[in-house]
């Protein structure tokens, strides 16, 4: 028996996007939260508790997108056929994001109001448009003899973007966790102040996505609730119920400030999961699964020879990021 080579580069990939959405979302996060914050030490703090990592959590989607170009060309090219216009605006406001983070700390007074707007709407616009992506994928995509064959702006529908607006909520809430996980003082009781009700939105955000996703798609409806695998999937929402309990419990005692960021951790977990149980094996909904789309076997076992190297060497350089840099940061703390 061979080695499966589709399903292992599948798993990469999917291990990629998840890495980038759990680390690159409480960075995002930071930006969707500043304007809760006016005061400029607290937005010093906030952005000083991502800076040392926050470039390097983009290497994630670096490899994931790079990983299905190389192992999936037909899903390569159908998504970017189909979302070319979304992708593109992802990558300039994650780019236009990324020179505010870097200016801000060297603009003078007058100039920096204008770094923290840039900032803002980079990372609202960003993560908005990653929704949108996650929404599209649900909806599916029109697809003929292995061509994508729907519109430029089939994107652009209510579905999309309300995943849009869920996801800015979900990287909001992450952002909060990790600001109370990181920060003392004044910063940590405004995000504790912030937890509940972006706890409680996001809990609705949930709901109508569940609610909507089964009537959008008939193949997702028919796997939620046929038996047995009803039975199998009831435990997601009461682990969600769950997070949120333990969330709203947190925001109300204040007592370990690890436990908002990992419960919230925890639900972009479970909403991931849900995401990738409803559609597997296609990775091109709703009728191209991950063989469909595999390269040539001989390319997945060259490109696997180098992943293998390549990814424990990005796991370990993250892992030591974030250990070095571990534990609260206080305001004399600068990156820049």
């Amino acid at each position: 028996m061979g080695i499966d080579l589709p399903l292992i580069w599948f798993v990469i990939i999917v291990f990629s996007i998840l890495m980038y959405i759990v680390m690159d979302g409480f960075d995002l996060g930071i930006g969707i939260l500043y304007p809760a914050l006016k005061d400029s030490h607290d937005r010093d703090l906030m952005m000083n508790s991502a800076a040392p990592v926050w470039d390097g959590n983009e290497t994630w989607l670096v490899l994931g997108g790079a990983a299905l170009f190389g192992a999936f060309p037909l899903a390569y090219a159908i998504v970017l056929d189909a979302l070319s216009i979304p992708l593109t605006f992802m990558l300039l406001a994650l780019i236009f994001r990324g020179v505010a983070f870097e200016f801000r700390f060297r603009a003078d007074e007058s100039h920096r109001k204008h770094w923290d707007h840039a900032f803002i709407w980079g990372s609202i616009f960003a993560t908005f448009v990653q929704g949108i992506v996650v929404g599209a994928f649900i909806q599916g995509f029109h697809v003929e003899s292995r061509v994508f064959m729907g519109g430029y702006f089939d994107w652009f529908s209510p579905f999309p973007l309300f995943c849009g607006f869920g996801l800015v909520v979900a990287y909001a809430l992450l952002s909060c966790g990790w600001l109370i996980m990181k920060t003392e003082g004044h910063l940590r009781e405004t995000m504790y102040r912030l937890l509940r009700p972006l706890t409680l939105l996001m809990l609705v955000v949930i709901a109508i996505i569940s609610a909507w996703t089964p009537i959008l798609n008939e193949g997702i409806y028919s796997r939620w609730f046929s038996l047995p695998n009803l039975f199998f999937f009831l435990p997601v929402p009461l682990l969600v119920l769950g997070s949120v309990w333990i969330m709203m419990k947190s925001a109300k005692h204040q007592k370990s400030d690890n436990v908002p960021f990992l419960a919230a951790l925890l639900l972009i977990f479970l909403g991931f999961t849900g995401l990738g149980i409803s559609l597997w094996p296609n990775l091109i909904p709703p009728a191209i699964s991950f063989r469909d789309a595999a390269g040539p076997s001989e390319s997945l076992g060259f490109m696997l020879v180098g992943a293998l190297f390549i990814i424990p060497v990005i796991l370990v350089y993250t892992y030591w990021s974030y250990y070095v840099f571990r534990g609260k940061i206080t305001p004399d703390q600068g990156y820049h």
